[in-house]
């Protein structure tokens, strides 16, 4: 696999693989980032996976030169492949559909001239896969959405969406993880926390996981979120 990589300030390396987005490349990304992981560099402090890089953060403090890092990358690359679309865990995100929690459903269902029930048929029966987190800590950009339900932003966005909802943008789907303006279209929300502040990891979900949205009903939500409150 043919890769591309150049310098990020004078700390960091921005690896690309010499790909067309989609699959492949959402495969080649991840494969990049857990071969660094495994080699465990000592002076590489973050490795950061997006759409189609891979940023590797690096402590230059002590000398450690752009082309220096580049070298030990590129060695540790050299025989890396797309990583198996079976790799990563597969995580069932449970999601109470309409009412409140969900101000756009109808839209959503009457842009693509569908029911609201049918939209919710069809979001909760696919499966995604997790291509980046980030814009939020924890955010989840999730590609496989059905184009059935596949819908634009709002014209402006709004000022605060509320913690763990769940919206859509064009062909994506996420989780909005903590309250913070946004301009996706809101259809439903999960008790589930996808930020967790007091983890090694801090969010449910990384790059390579597959979600599953399962629909809850509104009793079933307020227990599941009473009872994380209680163990708060």
């Amino acid at each position: 696999m043919e890769i591309e990589m150049n310098p990020l300030g004078d700390s960091a390396a921005v690896v690309t693989p010499g790909l067309p987005a989609g699959d492949e490349m959402t495969a080649a990304v991840r494969a990049i980032a857990e071969a660094v992981e495994r080699a465990a560099i000592p002076e590489v402090t973050d490795i950061i996976q997006a759409y189609v890089n891979v940023t590797v953060c690096y402590d230059a403090s002590g000398g450690t030169t752009y082309t220096e890092m580049k070298d030990r990358l590129c060695g540790i690359l050299r025989d890396v492949k797309p990583a198996s679309t079976e790799a990563g865990r597969t995580v069932e995100i449970p999601v109470c559909y309409g009412g409140e929690f969900a101000p756009d459903l109808e839209f959503v269902a009457a842009h693509n001239g569908l029911t609201e029930e049918e939209v919710i048929q069809i979001h909760s029966g696919g499966s995604y896969d997790v291509k980046m987190i980030g814009f939020a800590p924890g955010f989840p950009f999730l590609g496989g959405l059905d184009e059935r339900i596949a819908a634009p932003r709002r014209p402006s966005p709004r000022l605060e969406i509320p913690a763990r909802t769940v919206g859509i943008a064009g062909t994506q789907t996420g989780v909005y993880p903590i309250g913070t303006p946004g301009g996706w279209q809101l259809i439903g929300r999960t008790p589930v926390d996808l930020f967790l502040p007091d983890e090694e990891i801090p969010s449910l979900l990384r790059a390579g996981d597959q979600v599953k949205f399962r629909p809850i009903s509104r009793e079933e939500f307020e227990r599941r979120e009473g009872e994380h409150h209680d163990h708060d």
